[in-house]
């Protein structure tokens, strides 16, 4: 946290939009192309078939989805320092929502990972049927989307207070702010998992909108140092932080 509080801003902004595309692109590939491709839902033979004709590729999907996590955990910290000069409190908080939507999604990978183990013919799996181990197999695949989707619901609170921190600095496009504020809204219909599943393909277009506009922003432009240094020195100098 130190190396990355000494880097400038700009090279802070370059940075985070790495990691944010990287995020990005780990977990579209993991989900949209293995995943989906591997996982039939609500057939458990077919969903187990497919795992052990494709093992690698399914593992490959496990890495990514680690690499995915990986990633976001430095861009979090990266936009955690970026922004703090607009609010301390509140970056920090974001970055809180951010870790612990990290935190469950990561645990929730456990459960991916488990039909391998399940699979894997050991002999103290052979008290359960081949269908019975079938079951189990798709019980844990759909124990881990609803963890992936509880995350969401932090990620959130994360994107939403990240957008309004956006909108008040002086340092970024307000519009970025807005994408944001609108992106982490959509994310809360997770709160409850049925109305969120039902409306995932607008929220997924709202988000991945506002994601690759922030990423191209940060990419391309980055932040405007002056005005940055400028409103990390108010803050420095005010109480109210």
């Amino acid at each position: 946290m130190n190396g990355i509080a000494d880097t400038s801003p700009r090279v802070k902004a370059r940075l985070a939009g790495v990691f944010y595309l990287l995020t990005i692109l780990a977990g579209v590939f993991a989900q949209g192309f293995i995943s989906e491709r591997l996982v039939a839902s609500g057939d458990a033979v077919t969903t187990a078939t497919n795992i052990l004709t494709h093992e690698r590729l399914y593992r490959v999907g496990f890495t990514m989805y680690l690499i995915e996590m990986a990633s976001q955990i430095t861009m979090t910290a990266l936009f955690y320092e970026l922004l703090k000069p607009v609010s301390r409190s509140v970056s920090l908080l974001s970055a809180v929502f951010s870790y612990v939507g990290c935190g469950i999604k990561t645990f929730s990978r456990l459960f991916y990972f488990a039909p391998l183990l399940i699979l894997g013919g050991a002999h103290y799996l052979s008290v359960f049927s081949t269908e019975q181990l079938q079951g189990l197999v798709l019980l844990f695949l759909k124990v881990n989307d609803q963890g992936a989707a509880i995350a969401l619901v932090f990620f959130g609170f994360s994107t939403l207070l990240k957008g309004y921190l956006v909108v008040r600095s002086t340092f970024l496009p307000r519009w970025l702010g807005v994408l944001s504020v609108v992106g982490g809204i959509g994310w809360l219909a997770f709160l409850s998992p049925t109305l969120g599943y039902q409306l995932f393909p607008y929220i997924a277009a709202v988000g991945l909108l506002g994601s690759v506009t922030t990423i191209v922003w940060l990419l391309v432009f980055g932040v405007d140092e002056q005005r940055w240094k400028e409103q990390a020195t108010a803050a420095a100098t005010s109480i109210w932080r």
